[in-house]
């Protein structure tokens, strides 16, 4: 009934314009209190999905600049204090600039503490749990398709550590993340994959190692490269803690 009503007004030329003034005041403001509109060329607000990372310690703004200036960084720290988001947002900064043609990520499948069992599927799904941190912080910078597109096309890779002996990696961007989780012989292994026109940044916190103390070899391995030139070890503290305060104070007595 109300489509014929509407019809005769229309064929009438007839025009309600009670009923224009009334849908009117059902209007609201997207944004109350501000001039934006959607066809603004600036926004009131960041409207990109990619955020400019910066630093928020003086001891990130090192790292920072280490990845920027050294093909080889290791990154000690305890947890909170962004090791493996800040070199996976430089990781994604470098791919999407043209810098290197492939992101490569690694990591060792070891439970913290208790054991799992086996894990169905290929080998990505096998090593999707222990990934997680580091599709975490792509997920941050990545949109959902584009990360998966980058993965499907190869160009963002997630290779075992027990798979990487004998390969060199060139024009890549490489994360070894949880390295101290990691043999001194698993290291070493790592370390000289590194190939022309690509970088590799080591993240670990040796005081939190799920092997035996003395099984672990990133220490020893970062105090044996802070001689090498053209290698930044970069040893983040507490005040670098960038979580919850609660972790630092925790850290602190535990």
């Amino acid at each position: 009934m109300a489509k014929r009503s509407a019809k005769r007004r229309q064929s009438s030329g007839e025009f309600n314009s009670g009923h224009y003034q009334d849908e009117q005041t059902k209007v609201r403001a997207l944004f109350p209190g501000t001039s934006w509109s959607p066809d603004d060329k600036e926004p009131m607000r960041d409207q990109r999905y990619m955020k400019n990372v910066k630093p928020r310690s003086e001891g990130q703004a090192k790292l920072m600049a280490a990845i920027d200036k050294h093909s080889m960084v290791m990154a000690l720290g305890p947890a909170g204090t962004g090791k493996t988001y800040l070199a996976v947002a430089k990781a994604v900064e470098q791919l999407e600039k043209g810098d290197v043609s492939r992101i490569v990520l690694s990591r060792p499948a070891v439970e913290a503490g208790e054991s799992i069992g086996f894990l169905p599927g290929a080998m990505e799904e096998k090593l999707a749990p222990y990934l997680r941190p580091l599709y975490d912080a792509l997920s941050d910078r990545l949109s959902p398709k584009r990360l998966k597109a980058l993965m499907a096309e190869g160009l963002i890779e997630i290779a075992p550590i027990g798979y990487m002996r004998g390969r060199t990696l060139n024009n890549a961007f490489v994360v070894v993340d949880e390295a101290q989780n990691c043999t001194y012989g698993q290291l070493k292994m790592l370390l000289t994959r590194l190939g022309w026109h690509s970088t590799m940044v080591v993240t670990g916190d040796p005081a939190q190692t799920d092997l035996l103390p003395e099984m672990s070899g990133l220490a020893g391995i970062a105090e044996k490269l802070e001689d090498v030139p053209d290698i930044g070890v970069i040893r983040l503290q507490a005040e670098d803690i960038v979580r919850h305060p609660l972790v630092a104070s925790m850290l602190d007595v535990l």
